[in-house]
């Protein structure tokens, strides 16, 4: 773990951008959990809760293709900073929801929200190769991997005991919170931020345009930057059914000196699945990393098997009588995920130049969140309209996700043998 405290240590510019994620990540699960029990208690469907996880996906996926554009042409700092301030603004105003009549209000503002964290997303991504060095790529992701898991866990948990004790308002103004706070670490970046040359800048739609010809052109960058998206397709449906599994399937029973005491169990339930889940995202690709290296041809191989653990982990999901086996299959397909999630993201900052790579990035997360809405969507009308339960629906993104690691693995035997790209030697590998 030195080397990680070193870095963190040693490069100012980076400490600040890792210090303003664990804050704003901090309260984005108190937000998840807060936003699904008010769904869950005004509505109680599945397929209301489908729709709130579509109202953080699909901004994303609508809004990337501009974000990375502005990524590449504006200084990606400011481009943070005004992100976090006005979704601390949107977050304040989910505090007016109060009765089932304004859910309308709800999707609207997690679609705001959403939509600007589309736009602070790929300028984060590019960022990050500015403010170390490409020998620092591969642990710098490894730590943020590990940061986003531990406030994952953490978060999820205290957003869970916040939300069931103190109150849903409580957990949402936090969350407005930390944003002002992550704003405020990202201003005191002090190192050049770069941008595209003015030279090569021929208008919005034109620039993405222009980054879609650059993976046209070289089909192995195109495919790392799909790998997410393929993991996605089975995750999705995840983030949907585990909701299903803490309200309706497991339940809880807390017991204080003088007998059981009021709790909200399907809260904190949902709590302990995300610190669970947080626990295995984080330590997966760190476990690994120590295993195999850094070395290219090892992490996609990596890959590989972060497929092969989440289709498993999610078998055990659906066949899980119990709440503690439950979070021990959690913890094996979290640990497949965060592998896929860390290491297709480094290759990506090795082999794509610096003009590109917010427009990359952008098309990389614009892919995840397509896939990540039809999963999601499926989750939902899967149990309303077609009377699947949980645990068949649990099943069909096992198959799923093992179809997505056939495919991975079939490209990456088709690539086994050829150099991996850079952005000094050639980049199309056709």
């Amino acid at each position: 773990m030195s080397e990680y405290v070193d870095l963190l240590r040693d490069n100012k510019d980076y400490r600040q951008l890792w210090l303003g994620s664990v804050i704003s990540q901090f309260g984005d699960w108190f937000n998840l959990i807060a936003s699904a029990a008010l769904v869950a208690n005004l509505t109680g469907t599945g397929t209301a809760i489908s729709y709130l996880f579509l109202a953080r996906f699909l901004p994303l996926f609508l809004f990337s293709p501009l974000a990375g554009v502005l990524a590449d042409r504006y200084e990606r700092r400011t481009i943070m900073i005004a992100s976090d301030l006005l979704r601390a603004a949107t977050v304040l105003c989910f505090l007016l929801i109060r009765e089932p009549g304004q859910i309308w209000l709800l999707y609207v503002l997690t679609f705001v929200q959403f939509a600007l964290s589309a736009t602070f997303t790929p300028a984060r991504s590019a960022v990050l190769a500015n403010v170390v060095q490409p020998q620092e790529l591969v642990p710098a992701n490894a730590l943020d991997s590990l940061t986003w898991s531990t406030m994952l866990a953490f978060g999820a948990l205290m957003g869970g005991l916040v939300a069931s004790i103190f109150g849903i308002a409580e957990a949402f103004f936090l969350d407005a919170l930390t944003f002002i706070l992550s704003a405020f670490l990202i201003s005191r970046i002090s190192g050049p931020i770069r941008a595209a040359e003015k030279s090569d800048r021929q208008g919005g739609w034109f620039d993405f345009l222009d980054g879609l010809r650059y993976l046209k052109g070289r089909s192995f960058i195109l495919g790392i930057s799909l790998v997410k998206a393929g993991g996605a397709l089975a995750w999705g449906a995840i983030n949907v059914l585990e909701i299903t599994f803490a309200t309706k399937v497991f339940t809880l029973e807390f017991r204080g000196l003088t007998g059981p005491f009021e709790i909200d169990s399907a809260t904190a339930v949902l709590g302990l699945i995300y610190a669970v889940s947080g626990l295995g995202t984080g330590l997966g690709p760190i476990l690994l990393r120590r295993w195999l290296g850094d070395a290219p041809k090892l992490l996609r191989w990596a890959i590989s098997g972060g497929f092969g653990l989440m289709a498993m982990g999610i078998f055990l999901l659906s066949v899980s009588q119990s709440l503690g086996f439950f979070t021990f299959a959690t913890l094996i397909r979290t640990v497949g995920s965060g592998t896929i999630w860390v290491f297709s993201a480094a290759l990506l900052q090795m082999i794509v130049p610096d003009r590109f790579r917010g427009r990359v990035f952008a098309f990389e997360f614009a892919a995840l969140t397509l896939t990540q809405s039809i999963s999601t969507f499926w989750a939902g009308y899967a149990q309303d309209a077609l009377g699947l339960n949980v645990r068949q629906i649990t099943l069909s993104m096992s198959i799923v996700a093992l179809l997505a690691g056939s495919i991975w693995l079939l490209f990456n035997l088709r690539y086994r043998s050829e150099p991996l790209p850079t952005e000094a030697g050639p980049t199309a590998l056709n």
